[in-house]
């Protein structure tokens, strides 16, 4: 009886002992966290995820998240002003030349323009489409222009007089013979106004050289490569369809001076009548030239010596050649003379004639 009491006495200190250590362990901590407050940990949903990085699936919406921040380089590359102004006038001589084509009344709308991978506009390519290469004659590289499915259905309907037919789901399958031929006429239509829009800032022609389904046999530049993507809306009797042109930054480098243009026929910096003036001007402006006979190099310390009388002999003569200084520039080489009561210089040669003579020597 006596052990189990002694026994109880011993487990009833221990637990004492570790109820004063726990105690004195969650006094330590209170001290710690005194004056901050305790935030629950909080779980994010999908939708806040899918949010943060930028997936929301708004297609119409801006970039948002994680997605805008990778997109950002190429979304933020170099802008061509000019660009959007040959593409406006593209878009007027467009709806006037499918009027014609067409016969009836037709809406060309440029729907967008943006920065793209090529790589990745060609892997998002919706199929079956008409990837046309086109050859740009004067820029000596290529373009990519793509007809969507539905413009192409759209088009060849109007034109085979199904006005006022509902449009037939005919999604998935291969271009016929006959829509294939229509197309490449519709391309001829389109280049031409491309061709013509272009003119006032650069003689480019863009030329059709052969029509694609496969993306794989339509690549014209590096998938990592920068592209300009010009989105154009057609709208023909109710119905729509959309043709995009690809435009990689290395083909259109000849003429980025022209495109970085804010306007047609923009000169930075230049006024022709600031520049006439200025020209004319300078026909008036008086310019000292020193004829330089001879020229000898002395020491300092034989200079200090030099006293009043002494004499400084030169090795000029009379034939001796006279250089001409415009600023201490050497500018002309000439012989000495007299003309009437005046001392003179002929000019004999320019600074031009002496360095193509050096060059010839060389």
């Amino acid at each position: 009886m006596s052990e189990e009491a002694q026994k109880t006495e011993e487990e009833l200190l221990a637990e004492w002992e570790n109820m004063a250590d726990a105690e004195e362990s969650a006094a330590v901590a209170g001290e710690e966290a005194e004056g901050e407050e305790v935030v629950p940990e909080r779980v994010l949903d999908q939708g806040e995820i899918d949010s943060l990085l930028g997936i929301d699936g708004d297609d119409d919406g801006p970039t948002t998240g994680v997605k805008a921040l990778l997109d950002q380089n190429v979304v933020n590359y170099e802008k061509l002003p000019m660009l959007e102004v040959i593409y406006d006038k593209f878009e007027r001589f467009l709806s006037t030349s499918l009027r014609h084509f067409t016969a009836d009344n037709v809406d060309v709308t440029i729907t967008n323009m943006t920065s793209v991978r090529f790589g990745d506009y060609l892997n998002s390519i919706p199929l079956p489409a008409g990837l046309v290469v086109v050859n740009a004659a004067g820029l000596d590289d290529y373009i990519l222009m793509v007809y969507e499915s539905q413009l192409i259905y759209t088009v060849v309907d109007v034109l085979l007089g199904g006005r006022r037919a509902q449009p037939a789901r005919v999604e998935g399958r291969n271009f016929t013979t006959i829509e294939r031929r229509i197309m490449d006429n519709l391309t001829d239509v389109v280049l031409t106004d491309l061709s013509e829009a272009f003119t006032p800032v650069a003689p480019v022609q863009f030329k059709y050289e052969r029509m694609e389904v496969n993306p794989r046999f339509a690549v014209i530049s590096q998938e990592t490569n920068v592209s300009i993507l010009v989105s154009v809306r057609i709208s023909l009797e109710g119905r729509e369809g959309t043709m995009h042109f690809c435009l990689p930054y290395a083909t259109l480098e000849p003429i980025r001076e022209q495109l970085l243009q804010q306007f047609m026929g923009e000169k930075f910096g230049q006024d022709n009548i600031w520049e006439n003036h200025l020209s004319q001007e300078l026909y008036h402006t008086h310019v000292p030239v020193a004829a330089v006979m001879d020229e000898m190099v002395f020491q300092l310390s034989d200079v200090l010596k030099w006293q009043v009388g002494d004499t400084i002999t030169f090795d000029a003569r009379p034939e001796s050649p006279v250089r001409l200084d415009c600023g201490n520039v050497f500018k002309m080489m000439g012989a000495m003379g007299r003309a009437k009561d005046y001392k003179a210089v002929r000019v004999t040669e320019t600074i031009t004639d002496i360095n193509n003579q050096q060059d010839r020597n060389s």
